[in-house]
Formats: C-alpha cells, sequence, structure tokens
C-alpha cells in the first residue's frame, strides 16, 4: 500500500504557482456552496508518518478554506474528557453538523495502532478495534457523512532526514521531540501496523488515500483536489428520495409476540405498594452512595406506550437519588441542530460521567418506533438502527456503563380510560394531546414495532425489561426492583 508513495513524486515551483490559486478559489467555492445547501458533513482524516507534514496539511487547510465553517480536533489518544464515557465518545462528539467540515489530526485510528506497535494489545484486540471503526465509519456514511481519509508517508530515510532538518533551526527545533526519534527506531512496527488497519478499513464508502509527504507541493496539491473533487462530486449528485416500504416483521415461530406474554391484570394492594416502595428506594438510594458507585456509571431507557406511566416510575427513581448525580433528559422532536447530524448524536453528548446517571424519556429507540411507524424516516433506516443500537450499547457496556431499559406496557381499553382521565382532569390536560389521539390510531403498527424491537436489540448486554404496566403501583416497583438488582451486580 506505501509502495507508490516512495516514488519520489515532486512539483515544481512553476507548476505549483500555477495551479494552486485555481485549487483554492474552487475550493472555497465548493466549501461555500457546501454551506448553502446544508446537504452533508464532511469529515476529514489525517493520518500518517510523524514528520510528514500532517501539522502543515491541517494549517493548509485552514488558510484554503473558510475557517468559520470548519472545526479542528487535534485529540490526544487519551483524556480526561473520557472518563466514564466509551474511547469513541470524545469523536462522536465533535462530529460536524451538515455543512460544515471537521478535520481529525488524532483519529479513532490512533490509539489502536499506538497501542499495538507497544505491544498493549494483541493483533486479535486490534482487529476488534477495526471492526468497531468499520461500523462507525458505515453508520456516518449511511448517515450521509462524506468521509475523507488520508495517509501522510515518509520512507525511514525520509523521515530521519526531516527530523534533522528540522531540529537544525531554532524556530522548528520544538516540533522534535524524543517520542519522535523512538517512533523512528520503531519504523518498521509503526509500517506494518499502520498498513494492516489500513487494507482493513478502506472502504468503498470511506477509502484510504496514501500521499507521499516528502515534497509540500506535491502534498498540498494532491490532497486539496481529492477534497475538492469528493465535496464537488457529492454537491452535484442528485437528491435520493427516501421513501418509507411496508415495515418487516419478525414473526415468532409460535405466533406469540412478547407483548401477548404479558399478564396485564396483575395488581398490588396499595398499602404493600408503599411499604416495597420504601423498601426499594432505600436500597437504591444506598446503592447510588456506595464506595464503588464511583467507579461506574449509569444509563436508564423508558420507553412504552402513550400514558404507561413513564413519568410516574422516572419520579419514583430520582426521589432515591441525590439530586446532583443525576439528569433526566426528555427526548422529543429532533432540532435542526439535530437533524443536521447522525441520528445517535443527541443521545451521545448526554453520555453520564462516572458516579453518575442518565435517564432518558424515551430514547435513540424512536427511530425504531415512532419514525418508524409515522414515515419520519426510510426503511433502510430504521432496519439498519437495531445493528448500530446494538453496537452502541455494547460499547456502552464494554466501557463499564449500566444500562437499564424499559418497555412499559398497558391495554387498549386502560390507554382510553387513562387519555380521558387527563381530559377531564385540569392539572393533567397538559399530559394530553393530539398527537395522543393520533397515535392510538396506529395501535396495531406500534405493537408490530414494539415486538421487533424487542426481539432485535434484547441482548445480553443489554435486555429489555418488559413490564404490564396497567397497574402503575406494579409497574414502578417493577421498575425500581429491575434497577436495584441491575446495580447490586454491577457493584
Amino acid at each position: 500500500m506505501f509502495e507508490s508513495a516512495e516514488l519520489g513524486h515532486e512539483i515544481d515551483k512553476d507548476r505549483y504557482d500555477k495551479e494552486e490559486p485555481e485549487l483554492r478559489a474552487a475550493l472555497l467555492k465548493a466549501q461555500y456552496e457546501l454551506v448553502k445547501t446544508d446537504k452533508f458533513p464532511v469529515v476529514i482524516i489525517l493520518g500518517g508518518v510523524d514528520g510528514a507534514g500532517k501539522g502543515d496539511t491541517l494549517n493548509l487547510l485552514n488558510a484554503w478554506m473558510d475557517p468559520r465553517h470548519m472545526s479542528t480536533n487535534a485529540l490526544r489518544p487519551v483524556g480526561d474528557d473520557l472518563v466514564g464515557r466509551p474511547p469513541m465518545w470524545r469523536f462522536w462528539h465533535a462530529l460536524p453538523a451538515n455543512g460544515r467540515v471537521a478535520v481529525f489530526v488524532g483519529s479513532w485510528y490512533s490509539r489502536p495502532l499506538i497501542d499495538r506497535v507497544y505491544g498493549e494489545i494483541k493483533t486479535a484486540k486490534l482487529d476488534q478495534h477495526i471492526d468497531e471503526i468499520l461500523r462507525l465509519e458505515q453508520m456516518l456514511a449511511d448517515e450521509g457523512t462524506l468521509l475523507l481519509k488520508f495517509w501522510l508517508h515518509l520512507s525511514k530515510k525520509a523521515q530521519k532526514k526531516r527530523f534533522k532538518e528540522l531540529e537544525e533551526h531554532s524556530s522548528t527545533s520544538w516540533r522534535v521531540n524524543a517520542t519522535d526519534w523512538k517512533h523512528l527506531e520503531m519504523y518498521d512496527k509503526f509500517q506494518s501496523t499502520a498498513e494492516h488497519i489500513l487494507r482493513a478499513t478502506s472502504t468503498a464508502e470511506a477509502p484510504w488515500l496514501v500521499v507521499e509527504g516528502g515534497d509540500e507541493r506535491y502534498r498540498n496539491l494532491t490532497i486539496g483536489r481529492a477534497i475538492l473533487d469528493s465535496i464537488r462530486r457529492r454537491l452535484d449528485e442528485p437528491a435520493k428520495p427516501r421513501g418509507v416500504r411496508a415495515a418487516a416483521r419478525l414473526t415468532p415461530i409460535d405466533d406469540v409476540s412478547v407483548l401477548d406474554r404479558l399478564d396485564l391484570s396483575q395488581t398490588i394492594d396499595k398499602e404493600v405498594y408503599k411499604d416495597e416502595l420504601a423498601e426499594l428506594q432505600g436500597r437504591l438510594n444506598r446503592l447510588s452512595r456506595h464506595k464503588r458507585f464511583d467507579k461506574l456509571s449509569v444509563v436508564c431507557a423508558f420507553e412504552g406506550s402513550d400514558a404507561a406511566g413513564k413519568g410516574g416510575a422516572i419520579r419514583r427513581v430520582t426521589q432515591a437519588l441525590d439530586a446532583r448525580k443525576y439528569d433526566v433528559i426528555p427526548i422529543a422532536a429532533p432540532t435542526d441542530e439535530e437533524k443536521a447530524r447522525p441520528y445517535l448524536w443527541r443521545f451521545w453528548r448526554n453520555l453520564p460521567e462516572r458516579g453518575r446517571m442518565t435517564i432518558y424519556d424515551r430514547s435513540w429507540y424512536e427511530r425504531v418506533l415512532v419514525e418508524r411507524v409515522e414515515g419520519y424516516c426510510s426503511e433502510s433506516d430504521w432496519m439498519r438502527a437495531y445493528g448500530e443500537i446494538n453496537d452502541f450499547e455494547a460499547q456502552l457496556v464494554k466501557n463499564k456503563i449500566v444500562v437499564v431499559k424499559y418497555w412499559l406496557q398497558i391495554s387498549k381499553d386502560e390507554q382510553l380510560a387513562r387519555f380521558k382521565a387527563r381530559e377531564a382532569t385540569p392539572f393533567k390536560n397538559h399530559k394530553i394531546t393530539q398527537e395522543d389521539w393520533r397515535n392510538r390510531e396506529k395501535w396495531d403498527d406500534y405493537r408490530t414495532a414494539v415486538n421487533d424491537m424487542v426481539e432485535r436489540t434484547s441482548t445480553n448486554e443489554a435486555p429489555w425489561t418488559v413490564i404490564a404496566a396497567n397497574d402503575k403501583y406494579l409497574a414502578r416497583l417493577s421498575v425500581l426492583r429491575t434497577l436495584v438488582e441491575a446495580l447490586d451486580k454491577a457493584l
């Protein structure tokens, strides 16, 4: 993969002086069209050999393009921002909105590469990281992101020469340190590991372009043209229709679904409920103050039928907790800012730090529920969401985040009774809207979507707890008991 980058590509000054202004003008024009049309985001990854010009290329892009519509992410492999969050969080958080460009120098490739070269991980572990990267980049491509990946290459001889040239001048000597010379001694291992990664991750959606970094003029024009051509082609593509076809369904062998198995007739005596509520809230409070609680994080996702009692269940959880230790995130229709980024972005950014709990009142499952049933996304969008959600939750669990997911189910008759009670009670009027009545007309469609959701996303790492909620007291106890048991196991 690196052989063609060692052929000594050079561009003379006269040619560069002629082509560079035209390229800059065309690139800036394309960027402004991208901003105006707001069609897609662009992610540029600059990787490569130390001394091959990653920093110079980054500065060049900020000079050639309008930095007001770009973000630069020179992220170190580790940092305090990752406390309690998956390693990918810092990259998820920095993804650009439609119409914007983000440049990453130090990307999701950096840590796996360094860890393998230093022997911190084996090849099998590296391949696991590669699989995670491939799934992330596939998701970004599916969400419309234009991914451009450049690897700046130098031969070992050229890298050594470059370091010496930088050290000879006081104005540039600071750019070379002991780690750079150490990495030069490890050149062969860096190259073999990098080639393994690049071959495995150069895909049709996000191919790598290996660029020789020895000649600055060649490097500048090659990368500039590649960015211009890629943005230009995407801008000139006709808009693709995103129609919604009939929903696919997983039909159980015995034709009995998850919701069919629920016994909605269960009830509990109110006095018994009060005693058990106090006992479970006490246990939850003690677990949240456990000395090892600060070593983990908790994510609770509440989903359920309209009027199933999600709000009441959430309040019984938060009543048992120190208000400084949790956040409740109500999920409504996405804002313009959220719609301009990958679907999961608005959930990524609210993940808790160590020792904290985030409670989502509705969650990332809206893609396979409301958006599916109401036709807000295409069939391909919600079909691939199952796998993306499973990957997301697996990363949370892998990073010591306790994931608890609830579906609260009530009968159609009970829902009607609760809707009417809300309309008749002044202080509950705000809980009932025309959208609730409209959703009720699609009861069977939602039921199909819920069954598919549970079947496809109830994993060993993050199983669903499906709760019969006709009796709200019994449902609240089930919610608390599940959370207490999950925390008790984690601690």
